[in-house]
């Protein structure tokens, strides 16, 4: 019989030497295998377990309950969120408005990277927006993720190679597998009706989308923020506020210098 495997975490309500390896043993006893632990925030502890029925999983809760050392706070199959907390040791944290909003800071790079690569590593159509003020790192942690994904990435629009605005594909960069980046400001302002045409075509791929400063993007197409699967809020500290003044300014003519390019 296959083993099926689940999520367990518990606060440490009195955090007695020995601790870990009572509930080592139990599990031991009780042939639970554990695959991963880790500390996950604030006194809590998370683990990804293997075993070969839901009874065991049952009969565990019921023991663990007994002890007044530790609160069980999770006992589940589990979630993507689960696995990442226990190979960082922290949560991700969602909008308690919209839980399909997640934020991060920069100092949670790393963990942004691997929330994303695991997104795109899913097969079919996915539209993800990532906000963020400029030179937070968006567009790099975008192509970080699509390399740990083992994805192709491809700029639609972009400011990362100075201003990238692409109008036509090539025939091999069209593919469900590729990884589709796009600029929502870049393309407001700097697109002609042909790249439009590119990105409407683009939006009907079951590939992975991901558009940069989604509120923007939403602005000058048909598109609402109800299409998109995951929204990113990437900040340099907790309190900055992510705004869009910056785009209000006058932008370089196309004529002025090199700052800008075609495909």
């Amino acid at each position: 019989m296959d083993k099926t495997e689940w999520y367990l975490e518990y606060e440490i309500q009195y955090n007695r030497p020995g601790l870990l390896g009572d509930i080592s043993s139990l599990l031991g006893m009780m042939a639970i295998n554990i695959v991963t632990i880790n500390g996950v925030e604030n006194s809590h502890r998370g683990m990804l377990l293997l075993c070969k029925d839901d009874e065991q999983i049952t009969r565990l809760k019921s023991i663990l309950n007994t002890m007044d050392t530790i609160k069980v706070t999770k006992l589940r199959r589990p979630k993507l969120r689960d696995r990442l907390a226990v190979r960082h040791g922290r949560y991700i944290h969602s909008d308690i408005d919209d839980r399909k909003t997640f934020r991060f800071n920069r100092e949670d790079l790393g963990l942004l990277v691997d929330f994303m690569a695991e997104l795109f590593m899913k097969e079919g159509h996915k539209l993800v927006g990532i906000r963020g003020m400029p030179r937070v790192g968006k567009t790099e942690s975008v192509v970080a993720a699509s390399v740990c994904a083992n994805k192709r990435w491809l700029f639609v629009s972009s400011t990362l190679l100075k201003q990238t605005v692409r109008n036509q594909l090539i025939d091999e960069e069209y593919s469900e597998d590729n990884l589709y980046i796009i600029d929502g400001i870049v393309s407001a302002k700097r697109a002609n009706e042909k790249h439009w045409q590119l990105v409407r075509e683009i939006m009907r791929l079951p590939a992975t989308k991901v558009i940069e400063h989604p509120d923007i993007f939403v602005q000058e197409t048909e598109y609402k923020l109800d299409d998109f699967d995951y929204i990113i809020e990437l900040r340099n500290n907790e309190d900055e506020e992510i705004t869009y003044e910056p785009v209000e300014k006058p932008e370089m003519k196309m004529n002025e210098g090199f700052s800008m390019f075609d495909f």
